[in-house]
């Protein structure tokens, strides 16, 4: 889709030439980078969401500000701020944005086939390997609609949150979230987690009944988050020797695996290891956390059809 931003110059101060011609796809990718760097508050900030290195951010930002010849944005010591241009380009891009998509919801309807971008942000704390109802879902959401080009990106369950509420998302799945009236919450699944140790470290070789409360409660432990529980668990956390922290499940099992830390792992994540002797499971009077997933989506007229659509192809493989 190409638009004219000629408008946009007369909201630039002390400017010599403007915005030439019609927007590019490259055009869009570079306003796509400056909607995320100013919604986060940051380059840094926007790496993540992103799934672009600090440098890489900086780079496309500077090619924007050379294509419209103004400074967008402040960044340095003194911290982030965007320029009264780079204020006055946010508000533009918000609205050719919102423009594109109402333009591919009015094709959609016309042509009866549902298209264009579907953001789906994951927590980098959940399970994606093995046949999981996310699996299937995303195999059956794509055979159903092939016409949907699908983003997936991973975020921590704040971030996912954050992405969803600003548009960034057209939906995410998190853990715990906050209870917001603009933001749809659906149960999804639960997922069980159980307590492991690497074949390096003592507890390996030992017997259930040779492990004693003492014993795991001296233990090197990976933090657990605040919102998990269950009644073994909460006996036991006020006692456990954290000595260490992980935000996502494959640096979690690095650590597990050194030998020197016990940590808690999804068990469907586990069991390949766990058969092949990397792992061994610390059982503990039936020790484990249950964790549960919920799918959010902030309702929009453009966004609407696609969410609609992934709930209920959820549904249906969850069944």
């Amino acid at each position: 889709m190409e638009a004219d931003l000629s408008r946009m110059s007369s909201s630039f101060p002390n400017r010599t030439t403007g915005f030439q011609g019609r927007i590019a796809e490259v055009d869009l990718r570079l306003l796509r980078v400056f909607a995320a760097v100013a919604e986060h508050g940051g380059f840094a900030a926007a790496e993540m969401a992103l799934g672009k290195s600090k440098s890489a951010v900086s780079i496309d930002i500077s090619s924007l500000e050379k294509r419209l010849n103004t400074t967008l944005c402040h960044r340095g010591r003194s911290g982030f701020a965007l320029t009264p241009a780079g204020e006055s380009v946010l508000d533009a891009t918000r609205k050719l944005f919102d423009d594109i998509d109402s333009f591919q919801k009015r094709l959609n309807e016309a042509s009866g086939t549902l298209s264009g971008r579907f953001r789906l942000y994951l927590p980098d704390t959940i399970q994606i390997h093995g046949e999981t109802v996310l699996v299937r879902a995303i195999e059956s959401f794509t055979l159903h609609y092939p016409d949907i080009y699908l983003d997936v990106r991973s975020a921590t369950p704040r971030e996912v949150e954050f992405a969803v509420l600003n548009g960034s998302a057209t939906m995410g799945i998190t853990l715990y979230p906050h209870q917001r009236p603009e933001m749809q919450t659906t149960p999804l699944f639960q997922e069980t987690s159980s307590l492991y140790c690497g074949q390096r470290h003592p507890f390996f070789s030992m017997t259930d009944e040779e492990i004693t409360r003492a014993d795991l409660t001296a233990a090197r432990m990976i933090e657990v988050s605040d919102a998990t529980t269950s009644p073994r668990w909460d006996e036991l956390r006020s006692e456990m020797n954290f000595s260490a922290a992980a935000d996502n499940i494959d640096s979690r099992t690095l650590l597990i695996l050194s030998g020197v830390y016990i940590g808690f792992l999804p068990d469907l994540f586990a069991e390949p290891l766990l058969q092949e002797g990397h792992l061994r499971r610390i059982v503990f009077g039936g020790l484990s956390l249950t964790n549960s997933f919920y799918l959010l989506a902030r309702p929009s007229q453009e966004s609407e059809p696609m969410t609609v659509a992934f709930r209920s192809v959820l549904n249906e493989v969850s069944r």
